[in-house]
């Protein structure tokens, strides 16, 4: 099962980062006020500091959602998780971040489910030892 390596957040610190302004997709105007702003990632990323914890995503079981090996997850450990949303799960002595399926709650198991064809959905039943760990907020991805 492809995994998640949880790490440790530190936010004794904060660094600002200067804030590119207004990056768009399409043709850029020459009449844009080149404004700055910063980005801090405690401020802007983390509501939840002391329930937030980031994670290396291992594998390619969430690739479909441009969820890819070696990305940094952002995990709120204090949000309440909902159907559709990217979960880490504890399953089975194992973590693994997949879309959270509660469809088939009325039947009695729920579904974690993978963004890639190749892999198929984990059903957990009751005598499975599972928790929902956290909620990804964020993704952190290299480009280069």
């Amino acid at each position: 099962m492809p995994t998640i390596q949880i790490l440790p957040s530190e936010f004794e610190e904060h660094q600002r980062l200067q804030l590119a302004p207004g990056i768009k997709a399409g043709f850029p105007s020459p009449a844009e006020d080149y404004h700055r702003d910063s980005l801090d990632f405690n401020r802007d990323l983390i509501k939840h500091p002391e329930a937030t914890f980031y994670g290396r995503v291992q594998g390619d079981s969430m690739i479909e959602a441009n969820i890819c090996d070696g990305d940094i997850a952002v995990i709120d450990r204090s949000i309440q998780p909902y159907n559709g949303d990217v979960i880490v799960a504890y399953i089975n002595e194992e973590f693994t971040i997949k879309y959270l399926d509660l469809t088939h709650r009325h039947e009695g198991y729920i579904e974690l489910r993978p963004a890639n064809r190749n892999y198929k959905p984990i059903r957990v039943d009751a005598d499975d030892n599972f928790e929902v760990w956290g909620v990804v907020v964020w993704t952190i991805k290299k480009w280069r």
